[in-house]
C-alpha cells in the first residue's frame, strides 16, 4: 500500500510557509559558500536570520503546536530547536564562522530539521491533534510571513563576485 502524502491542515500552513524560507535561507548560506564569501559576511546573515525568522518561529511551534503533545516525535523536534540555536550561538561567539564547513553543517542541521517535520513530524500532529485543537494552534499563530529583508545579496553570483 502506498503512503499518500497528508494534505496539511489550514491551521498550521503558515508554519510550513516559513519553512520554506528556512529552506532559503540554507541555500543562500551554501551559495555563499561555493563562491568563497567573506564568512564575516555570511555570519551577519546567520545572525539576523535568528533574530528575525529562526527565534520567532521556533517559539511558536514550541508554544502552540508541540505544547499538546509530548511524544518522542516531538521531543527530537524539540532537540533540534535547541541544536540549532546552539550552533548559532558558538558561531556567533567563538570564531567558529571563520571555518566555511561550520556554516556548511549549520545549513544541512537546519534542513534536515526543516525536512524533519514537514515529513514527520507535522503529518503526526496531525493524526494526533483534534481538529478543535489545531483550530485553537491556527488561531494562535500570527498571520504575518517573516519576509526576508536582508540587504547584503551575497549569495548572488553577480554582486557578490
Amino acid at each position: 500500500m502506498e503512503n499518500k502524502p497528508l494534505k496539511r491542515n489550514a491551521n498550521i500552513v503558515k508554519l510550513s510557509k516559513d519553512h520554506h524560507a528556512g529552506l532559503l535561507f540554507c541555500w543562500k548560506i551554501r551559495q555563499g559558500v561555493k563562491y568563497h564569501i567573506e564568512t564575516d559576511r555570511m555570519i551577519k546573515y546567520v545572525k539576523y536570520f535568528w533574530e528575525h525568522h529562526f527565534a520567532k518561529h521556533f517559539k511558536e511551534e514550541e508554544d502552540f503546536l508541540f505544547a499538546p503533545v509530548q511524544d518522542n516525535e516531538v521531543q527530537k523536534a524539540l532537540e533540534d530547536h535547541q541544536k540549532i540555536k546552539i550552533f548559532v550561538d558558538k558561531i556567533a561567539i567563538s570564531g567558529m564562522e571563520r571555518e566555511e564547513g561550520v556554516l556548511l553543517e549549520l545549513a544541512d542541521t537546519v534542513d534536515d530539521h526543516i525536512r524533519y517535520e514537514e515529513r514527520v513530524l507535522f503529518p503526526h500532529l496531525q493524526e494526533k491533534l483534534s481538529d478543535e485543537q489545531l483550530e485553537k494552534i491556527g488561531e494562535q499563530i500570527p498571520d504575518a510571513s517573516l519576509a526576508d529583508t536582508y540587504e547584503d545579496h551575497f549569495w548572488e553570483k553577480s554582486r557578490s563576485l
